[in-house]
């Protein structure tokens, strides 16, 4: 069953210790979509200018996304441009051109409105409502959003948790809009507002998926080398909700499994620029990878392994 997804479609340039790529495909729909069309069929709803690059990003895709909800408006395609320090945990937004992204109200195709699974990229949370307004009955809303818009748009997005099933933020933002330092008791806050599940990204430490009262935690994965970081959030969140859609079902286990394709697909972002690494992504390697998250979080314990005195 196909997602949907809205969200930014934007033109990078990125540099890091590792290397430089100028005006690649980027934008959380694009991340998204790159990552979740490897486990389910996408739908993606933005708006590009005329200069973008779209039969590249037709191409990279594989056939795998529908971009008939992809706008062209005249001007300027949203453009985003950065440096990363030596250590990839933190940036320098060198510059921020919105374009055409600046006037964007997603109009969502007729047959796109009986997703049973959406995607609601970060932007702003009144445009977020405005995309549930338009979806007929999905059995499943994942959101994400940012610091702008838990500081500028908190009320909106106060009311936007009330219609979604599933928030995805980092730690950073988790206190931030809860108000609490501590992320068990953010994630409790986050809850008690609507979303029934929570996952709290941290970086290259893995992530943490609150259900209900309970906690699962997955580590980052361990490489040798990474290129750049951008766009690894939504590709978690592309592999997070791309399982449960080819699941079809959200029980703990799954949601589980879901969290572990999640930080499987975010780890293979980091290994190149833009979505360069999922172009030629099979799934025999995306098992390969969770399999290895298996064996690097299992172990036994028994009753005679316990301390003893």
């Amino acid at each position: 069953m196909s997602i949907l997804v809205v969200g930014s479609v934007a033109l990078d340039s990125v540099e890091t210790p590792f290397g430089k790529a100028d005006g690649v495909l980027g934008g959380s729909a694009v991340f998204f979509s790159a990552a979740a069309s490897l486990l389910a069929p996408v739908q993606v709803v933005g708006v590009v200018g005329e200069d973008y690059p779209i039969e590249e990003l037709r191409s990279s895709m594989n056939g795998r996304v529908d971009l008939s909800g992809l706008m062209t408006a005249p001007g300027e395609s949203f453009r985003w441009s950065g440096v990363y320090s030596y250590d990839l945990n933190s940036r320098e937004t060198l510059e921020t051109r919105l374009g055409v992204f600046a006037d964007f109200r997603p109009r969502i195709p007729a047959n796109f409105r009986n997703a049973r699974h959406v995607f609601l990229g970060n932007i702003d949370p009144r445009l977020q409502m405005e995309v549930l307004d338009q979806v007929e009955a999905p059995e499943l809303v994942v959101c994400d959003t940012m610091n702008f818009w838990i500081e500028g748009s908190r009320d909106a997005l106060l009311e936007l948790l009330t219609r979604v099933d599933f928030l995805l933020v980092n730690d950073s933002e988790a206190r931030q809009l809860a108000g609490e330092p501590n992320l068990l008791q953010a994630a409790r806050w986050i809850q008690a507002r609507g979303p029934r599940m929570v996952a709290i990204k941290k970086g290259e430490h893995g992530a943490i998926l609150f259900v209900e009262d309970r906690v699962f935690f997955v580590p980052g994965y361990p490489l040798e080398e990474v290129f750049d970081p951008t766009g690894a959030g939504d590709a978690f969140a592309g592999g997070l909700l791309g399982y449960l859609a080819s699941a079809g079902t959200t029980t703990l286990e799954d949601l589980r499994l879901a969290t572990v394709f999640g930080s499987a697909l975010g780890s293979f972002a980091v290994e190149d620029f833009s979505i360069r690494r999922f172009a030629d992504l099979g799934p025999d390697e995306i098992r390969q990878r969770v399999q290895e998250f298996r064996e690097m979080t299992t172990f036994e314990y028994g009753l005679s392994a316990a301390p003893q005195g």
